[in-house]
């Protein structure tokens, strides 16, 4: 398996706006080959902003790295950077986890 996370720090007054983009895109996950599961999270008020992180499990590395090159992430990006408020302090910051170990209920 592979993780792939992006985390973002939210201002605080558009937490509800970000969070609303989230659950109201179109993500296309399901269609892809590989994909496992998602998961957004919400993290700390660290008081000037808010943590939040995108969390998706695939079935191996190479089936993240051919959803990232296909037309199904470019049209679950496609709302990214509208017009409108920066939802965002910069911009998230990746992180790619292989499972060495997995333990289940």
């Amino acid at each position: 398996m592979y993780i792939a996370m992006n985390r973002f720090k939210v201002a605080p007054e558009q937490a509800k706006a970000f969070e609303d983009v989230w659950a109201t895109r179109q993500s296309y996950l399901a269609e892809v080959p590989g994909f496992v599961e998602f998961h957004m999270l919400r993290g700390a008020d660290c008081g000037d902003h808010v943590l939040y992180a995108s969390h998706t499990v695939w079935s191996d590395r190479d089936a993240f790295d051919a959803w990232t090159h296909s037309e199904a992430f470019r049209l679950s990006h496609q709302r990214a950077n509208t017009s409108g408020p920066r939802l965002t302090l910069g911009h998230p910051v990746f992180e790619g986890y292989e499972v060495f170990q997995h333990i289940a209920a």
